[in-house]
C-alpha cells in the first residue's frame, strides 16, 4: 500500500505541485520564458530595467540582478507580440482631378520594430498608424486623374508607403507592405448614371451585333438564291437540247421508240383514271355481244 500511496503522491506532485512551484518562481522573478516573436520589457520604479527579445529560458537574476525579485510584483512587465500584423482601411475619401468623389481601400502590414518606443512614445500606436496611413492616402492620392486612379494602383501604393514609413518609425511601429486594394465611386447618383450608360452601350453593341448578323444572313441567302436562279436558268436552257438529243437517240431503234410511246400512253391513261375494258384475244367480239343480249 505504501508504494501505491507514494505513486499517487508523486503523480499529484508532478501534475499540481510542480506547476505551482514554477509559477511562484516566475512570480518572484527567478526565471522567464520568452516565446518566438515575443519581447518582454521590465519596468521598476518608472525606469526600464531590462528587455528580453531572444526566445527561450532566461534566468532573470543574471540579467536584472536583485531587481528581478521585485519587478514582477512591485514593477510592471510588458509582453509584446512582435509578429507581423495586417490592417485594412475601407473607403478613404479622396477626390479625383475631375472632381469625382472616390473611395480607396488600402491594405497594409505592420510590426513592432522598437519595443520601448512602442510602449512609451505613443499610447495607441496601432490607431495612430491607421490614422497616419489614412491621412497619407487622402493627402497623396487626391487630385489624381481618374483614369490613373482606376488603373495605376502600384504607383499609388508606393506613394502612400513612402510617406507613412518615416513617421511610423518614431513610434516603434514599422510599416511593411502597403497596397491599394480597391478604388470605387462614392456618389450613388454617379454610380447609377455609369450603370445606365454601360447598359445603354451594351444594348447598342448587342443591337449592332444582331443587325450585322442579320445582314450577313441576308447576304448569304441572297447570294444562294442568285446562284440557284442562275443554275436553274442554265438547266432550263439546256433542257430542250438534252431532251431532243435523248429522243433522237431513242428514235434510232423503232422497237425502243414504240415501247416508249406505249409506256407514255399507259402512264397518261393511269393518271387520268380512264376505265379500261379487256377483250379476250382471238374471239369474235360481235358474237359475244349477241350472246350477252
Amino acid at each position: 500500500m505504501s508504494d501505491y500511496v507514494a505513486a499517487i503522491l508523486v503523480f499529484f506532485g508532478l501534475t499540481i505541485g510542480l506547476p505551482i512551484v514554477f509559477s511562484i518562481l516566475r512570480f518572484f522573478g527567478f526565471y522567464a520564458i520568452v516565446q518566438e516573436k515575443q519581447s518582454i520589457v521590465y519596468v521598476l520604479f518608472g525606469n526600464i530595467v531590462g528587455q528580453i527579445d531572444e526566445p527561450g529560458l532566461h534566468i532573470l537574476l543574471f540579467r536584472l540582478g536583485w531587481r528581478a525579485l521585485f519587478v514582477n510584483w512591485i514593477g510592471r512587465r510588458y509582453i509584446l507580440d512582435m509578429k507581423m500584423d495586417q490592417e485594412y482601411l475601407r473607403s478613404q475619401t479622396v477626390n479625383s482631378e475631375e472632381g469625382a468623389p472616390m473611395g480607396i481601400g488600402i491594405w497594409y502590414e505592420m510590426y513592432i520594430s522598437n519595443s520601448i518606443s512602442y510602449i512609451f512614445k505613443n499610447s495607441d500606436p496601432r490607431g495612430s498608424l491607421a490614422a497616419n496611413v489614412g491621412n497619407s492616402t487622402v493627402r497623396s492620392l487626391s487630385n489624381m486623374p481618374l483614369d490613373k486612379m482606376m488603373s495605376d494602383r502600384h504607383s499609388m501604393s508606393q506613394v502612400v508607403r513612402l510617406e507613412v514609413s518615416s513617421k511610423s518609425q518614431e513610434w516603434g511601429y514599422m510599416l511593411g507592405s502597403c497596397y491599394v486594394r480597391k478604388v470605387h465611386f462614392r456618389d450613388m447618383e454617379m454610380i447609377r448614371q455609369i450603370e445606365s450608360k454601360v447598359v445603354n452601350r451594351l444594348r447598342q453593341v448587342t443591337s449592332a451585333i444582331k443587325q450585322d448578323g442579320m445582314n450577313q444572313v441576308s447576304i448569304i441567302a441572297s447570294t444562294a438564291e442568285k446562284e440557284a436562279a442562275v443554275d436553274f436558268a442554265k438547266a432550263a436552257a439546256i433542257r430542250l437540247e438534252v431532251v431532243g438529243e435523248t429522243l433522237r437517240e431513242i428514235s434510232l431503234d423503232p422497237e425502243v421508240t414504240e415501247a416508249m410511246f406505249d409506256i407514255l400512253e399507259l402512264t397518261r391513261i393511269m393518271k387520268a383514271n380512264i376505265p379500261i375494258e379487256y377483250v379476250p384475244a382471238r374471239q369474235d367480239m360481235l358474237d359475244q355481244l349477241l350472246v350477252s343480249h
